[in-house]
C-alpha cells in the first residue's frame, strides 16, 4: 500500500493500516509540523471556547484577520482567511482563471490539482540540480514567453529553496500575474525581508499566500489566509463558501499569532538544528541540498531506492516522504522534516541500518 496514497505526507491511519503500528508510535518525518507541537494556547482555546460552536462563526472573520493585519503590517481590506492554504490555492486559480500557468518543478502537487480543475494549461519549468534547485533568471526570462501566470512556492516545496531577491524582482517586472505560495515562511529568520506580503496589497498583480497550520502545528483545523489587492480579495471572496473557517479555527488563529515566546523559541531551534542535522547526514553519504526552511531534501547513494528506503524505514516506525512523487525528480530523492534533536538522533540511527 502506498503511504502517498492521498498525495501528501502525514497520513497515519494508512501508515498504522500497512505497517501494524499505532498512530502515536510512528516518529512522522513526512509531514513538515513544527516538531514542537501547537502552542499550549490552542488547548486552553479548546477547552474553554466549546460552548461557543452552538453559534456560527462569524462569516467576516473580523477578529482573525484584525489580528493578521497588525501582526503583519498590511490592511485589513487586502486579507482573505481560508480553510487552509489549499482552499486559497483552489480559490485564486479559479478568480485568476489562467490560460497557462508555469509551476517549477518540483513543486507542491496541489498547483496542478487546481489547475486541472479548471482544464488549462501547465508550462513546466524544470529546476536544475546542478543550481540546487534554485529558480534562476533565465527560466523566469523563457517561461515569461509561454504563460500568463507563475504560481510558485517561496520556500519551495520540497526542495525547501526561497527564491532569490534579483528573481522575484525579475518575476514582478514580467507584468504577468504572480502567485507565491509562502505555506513555510514563517519558519525563515529573515521573514521580514523576503516575504513579498507587504507588496502583494498594493500590487495587482501579485498575490501571497500563507499557510497558520505547518508553524503551528494545528493542521487539523484548516487555517490559512492570502494577501493582495483589495479588488482581487473581494474577487476571491466571492468564489468561497460560506462559513468556510469555523470557529475554533479563528479564534486559535487570533491566539497562536500573539504567542511570541512560541514564534521566537521556533525560530531560534530551526537554525540549530537544521545545521546538525545537515552535518550529521552528509557524514552517512547523503547529499542534502541546501533549505530555507523546516525540511531537507536529500538523494540518497547509488544503488538505493527511496521506495525501499520509505519500506524498510516504516517497519522500524519512521515514516519519511518519498519524493520522486514530486515531477522532476526521480527515486534517488527523498524530504525529511527536521524535528527535535532526540527524534532526530532516532533517524540517523535508523537510516543507517538500511542504507545499502
Amino acid at each position: 500500500m502506498m503511504l502517498e496514497r492521498y498525495g501528501h505526507g502525514g497520513d497515519l491511519i494508512t501508515a498504522a493500516e500497512t505497517y501494524g503500528y499505532a498512530k502515536a508510535q510512528f516518529i512522522d518525518f513526512s509531514s513538515n509540523m513544527n516538531p514542537w507541537g501547537s502552542p499550549s494556547c490552542v488547548e486552553k482555546i479548546l477547552t474553554d471556547t466549546w460552548q461557543e460552536l452552538v453559534h456560527y462563526p462569524d462569516p467576516a472573520v473580523r477578529k482573525l484577520r484584525q489580528t493578521i493585519s497588525e501582526f503583519y503590517h498590511v490592511p485589513i481590506e487586502c486579507i482573505l482567511v481560508g480553510n487552509g492554504a489549499a482552499e486559497l490555492i483552489d480559490l485564486t486559480i479559479r478568480a485568476i482563471d489562467p490560460k497557462v500557468t508555469a509551476l517549477a518543478r518540483p513543486c507542491f502537487s496541489e498547483y496542478e490539482e487546481a489547475i486541472s480543475k479548471i482544464n488549462r494549461k501547465i508550462f513546466d519549468i524544470y529546476l536544475n540540480e546542478e543550481h540546487q534547485f534554485e529558480l534562476q533568471e533565465s527560466d523566469i526570462q523563457y517561461a515569461a514567453n509561454h504563460c500568463d501566470l507563475f504560481f510558485l512556492g517561496h520556500p519551495n516545496n520540497p526542495t525547501g529553496r526561497l527564491i532569490s531577491q534579483s528573481v522575484l524582482q525579475l518575476l514582478l517586472n514580467t507584468n504577468q500575474i504572480v502567485v507565491l505560495d509562502e505555506a513555510f515562511m514563517d519558519f525563515v529568520p529573515e521573514e521580514n525581508q523576503v516575504s513579498l506580503m507587504n507588496q502583494a496589497y498594493v500590487n495587482k498583480n501579485l498575490f501571497v499566500i500563507r499557510s497558520m497550520t505547518k508553524f503551528f502545528a494545528i493542521p487539523g483545523i484548516r487555517l490559512g489566509f492570502m494577501i493582495a489587492h483589495p479588488e482581487w480579495i473581494e474577487r476571491v471572496k466571492s468564489l468561497q463558501v460560506q462559513w468556510s473557517v469555523n470557529a475554533m479555527a479563528q479564534s486559535i488563529g487570533t491566539s497562536v499569532l500573539q504567542d511570541y515566546p512560541f514564534i521566537e523559541k521556533t525560530k531560534n531551534w530551526l537554525i540549530q538544528e537544521r545545521l546538525w542535522f545537515t552535518h550529521q547526514l552528509s557524514n552517512l553519504g547523503l547529499k542534502v541540498y541546501p533549505s530555507d526552511t523546516n525540511y531537507l531534501l536529500i538523494q540518497l547513494p547509488p544503488f538505493n531506492d527511496v521506495k525501499q528506503l520509505q519500506e524498510k524505514l516504516a517497519q522500524r516506525g519512521v515514516l519519511v516522504r518519498d519524493a520522486s512523487l514530486f515531477k522532476g525528480l526521480n527515486s534517488a530523492f527523498c524530504r525529511i522534516a527536521i524535528r527535535l534533536r532526540e527524534q532526530n538522533e532516532r533517524f540517523i540511527s535508523e537510516i543507517r541500518q538500511v542504507l545499502i
